[in-house]
């Protein structure tokens, strides 16, 4: 009986040798700053989109010098105009309703009323300064880090004016965000970005 009871103790010593040594085969791979950042620019490259613009009244007067567009009527309380888009102003903006008349209308003469204005130069958002990945727990995955980093707008092949509009008061041309990462048993995959 002892030596049934030693037989099955190092039986089970052995199996639990065994799983530590199969587990240790399949330990998750370090992932890098440089893996991470490449693997959330690759969605970002995936979603190339104009770059919504807020124009307030600085943005206005800019674009009318740059003649994006042109004033076209005043109304009789002087504070309201319309601008209609110029044939330069839709080779490089499109206003987010889809139209191409600006209907100015602010309530007060001091009013901080904007419109909207997005680029038809189609750059993809830009992932830089990432921290250090960090250990992180997601539902349903067996490894997982996280990544803070900072989501940046790609200005590159705007025109200057528009550059000039995009940096007033308003806009937000970079936001902090975290990445999700999770590690398939093959490689590391992006979860989310929030």
């Amino acid at each position: 009986m002892k030596k049934l009871f030693e037989v099955c103790a190092l039986g089970a010593l052995a199996a639990a040798g065994a799983g530590l040594l199969v587990n240790g085969c399949k330990s998750t791979p370090e992932l890098s700053k440089d893996t991470a950042q490449a693997l959330i620019q690759a969605q970002y490259d995936q979603q190339p989109s104009g770059i919504t613009i807020t124009v307030g009244e600085a943005g206005l007067k800019q674009g009318l010098a740059a003649d994006y567009w042109k004033l076209t009527k005043v109304y009789p309380n002087n504070r309201w105009a319309d601008y209609t888009l110029t044939p330069d102003g839709k080779k490089v903006l499109k206003l987010a309703d889809g139209g191409d008349v600006i209907q100015w209308r602010p309530e007060q003469q001091d009013s901080t009323y904007s419109f909207l204005i997005v680029t038809l130069a189609t750059n993809p958002l830009r992932a830089k300064d990432l921290q250090d990945p960090q250990d992180e727990v997601l539902a349903g995955a067996n490894a997982a880090k996280s990544v803070t980093f900072t989501e940046s707008v790609n200005l590159t092949g705007v025109p200057q004016p528009l550059q000039d509009i995009a940096h007033n008061a308003g806009n937000r041309l970079s936001s902090k965000k975290q990445a999700d990462l999770t590690y398939d048993g093959m490689n590391w995959k992006l979860h989310g970005i929030v």
